[in-house]
């Protein structure tokens, strides 16, 4: 009987961590072909070109995070703008006061600690690109689609 009792608890072990597990496991990842596809009104026929385009800003915004009134690292943020088709000139043209505009968010959200910690968590970079969006939509109007962060770097001083 004292042999059977710990084969015995192992056995009972074994079961319940197995049922646990199927009982807990997650659902299955869909298949694409199981997915719903998104229809896009603004997008063309099949075998034509995407009614959007991306515009790759020329240079990276600087943002410094200020620590006791002492700089105390650099964020450096390179950003992609998607527009509708055959506005990228437009984004050209808009460029300085556009990029005037989205530093300053940057800024907005480097002085509310933003940068700080794990800023690539994607709550933190949720909220900086819904602040940039924002920000570009007023320059760009319904031509904007999307702010994309194409590289983000921080470096201490």
């Amino acid at each position: 009987m004292r042999k059977l009792l710990p084969i015995l608890m192992l056995l009972i072990g074994l079961g319940a961590g197995a049922g646990a597990g199927i009982f807990l496991r997650p659902a299955p990842f869909p298949s694409e072909d199981s997915m719903p596809q998104k229809t896009d009104p603004s997008a063309k026929k099949a075998g034509e070109t995407s009614g959007h385009e991306f515009v790759k800003l020329n240079n990276q915004f600087v943002v410094p995070i200020i620590k006791n009134d002492k700089v105390a690292s650099m964020v450096l943020v390179s950003l992609s703008l998607e527009v509708l088709a055959g506005y990228k000139e437009a984004v050209f043209s808009k460029e300085p006061k556009l990029r005037d505009a989205l530093l300053q968010a940057m800024f907005d959200h480097a002085n509310i600690g933003g940068f700080d910690g794990a800023f690539t968590q994607s709550g933190n970079l949720d909220l900086l690109k819904k602040s940039l969006f924002e920000t570009a939509r007023l320059s760009l109007g319904d031509k904007l689609i999307e702010v994309l962060i194409i590289d983000i770097a921080r470096q201490e001083i």
